[in-house]
């Protein structure tokens, strides 16, 4: 079969940087949760998608490599494709961390053998996946939080995403911090109990020993997966209820700061995104729309870009 004039033109610039094996193309988005892939021909044309365990970089990063290269073969299972050498596989991760300058130099220098490696962070990649590369802004909510924003003269700015706990906010991991230490005030008789703090209790363990245990090994992670019982809750539960609302207030103080105009398109990205919505301020939910894609699309657009232009 012939080659497309686009596949023409990226196999051209590939043979000038000596990378002329490349078959395919890999948009990754990591973050402390999971890791998603999509996979995708010279083209661009998507043929499958994989899924693994989280791969942001503050857990490590051999660990993100395992976790992006488990997602690897995932894709190319779906797709019912033999996995190639990686040297005929280019990659674009945007990862949670990669703010971090230290980390990614890690990560970069432990490439397993990938043609061509492109690194951002999973904000950036949202934001492109989101608008397609247009200006606008974008709200990711997942285990972390971060807010980023691609102005009409092509500057970017980043609200948000200096890390947990210190950061993060209307996240995952904060929402089930704060519902963890609503456990620590029932049990210590500062707060009356309830339903909604008997789930929290079972889920750390069920006794006041577990939960010490618990507690010394929770990370960003293991809070977010406390926050799935706070929006079980939110109906029955005012402190559930509030916790939400409050991070409502969080993400609207992020929208704010990146655009103050509200003349940008605004998108809420995320796997928080949806159960969120209806907690924010009423002003904020006619601002937003769906993302027309993803943080994995997004990674492969900018892979192609940087195809393009090099």
């Amino acid at each position: 079969m012939a080659e497309t004039t686009i596949q023409t033109q990226i196999r051209a610039k590939l043979y000038s940087a000596d990378i002329a094996r490349i078959a395919y193309l890999i948009g990754v988005d990591g973050g402390g949760t999971g890791t998603r892939v999509v996979l995708a021909d010279l083209d661009g044309k998507q043929l499958a998608r994989g899924a693994a365990g989280p791969s942001a970089l503050a857990h490590g990063r051999p660990q993100a490599w395992d976790a992006i290269l488990q997602a690897i073969d995932d894709a190319f299972a779906q797709a019912h494709l033999t996995l190639p050498a990686l040297s005929e596989i280019a990659i674009a991760c945007g990862l949670s961390g990669v703010n971090n300058a230290q980390w990614a130099a890690e990560l970069k220098a432990l490439n397993p053998g990938f043609a061509l490696l492109l690194t951002e962070t999973d904000a950036g990649t949202t934001l492109i996946g989101a608008h397609h590369g247009a200006p606008g802004a974008v709200i990711a909510l997942g285990t972390g939080s971060v807010g980023e924003v691609l102005q009409s003269d092509g500057q970017r700015r980043e609200v948000g995403g200096w890390g947990f706990p210190v950061s993060d906010e209307a996240s995952g991991a904060r929402i089930g911090m704060r519902a963890v230490n609503y456990l620590q005030r029932v049990l210590d008789g500062r707060a009356a109990g309830s339903r909604f703090a008997d789930a929290i209790y079972a889920h750390c363990g069920g006794d006041k020993d577990a939960v010490f245990r618990w507690l010394a090994q929770a990370n960003q992670t293991r809070y977010a997966e406390v926050a799935p019982l706070v929006f079980q809750h939110a109906a029955e539960s005012a402190f559930a209820r509030d916790m939400l609302l409050d991070a409502g207030h969080e993400v609207e103080a992020i929208a704010d700061a990146l655009d103050p105009t509200h003349t940008l398109p605004l998108a809420l990205c995320g796997g928080l995104a949806g159960a969120l919505l209806p907690f924010l301020p009423e002003g904020l939910r006619q601002r937003v729309r769906a993302p027309l894609g993803d943080s994995a699309s997004g990674a492969l657009i900018l892979l192609q870009q940087h195809l393009r232009s090099t």
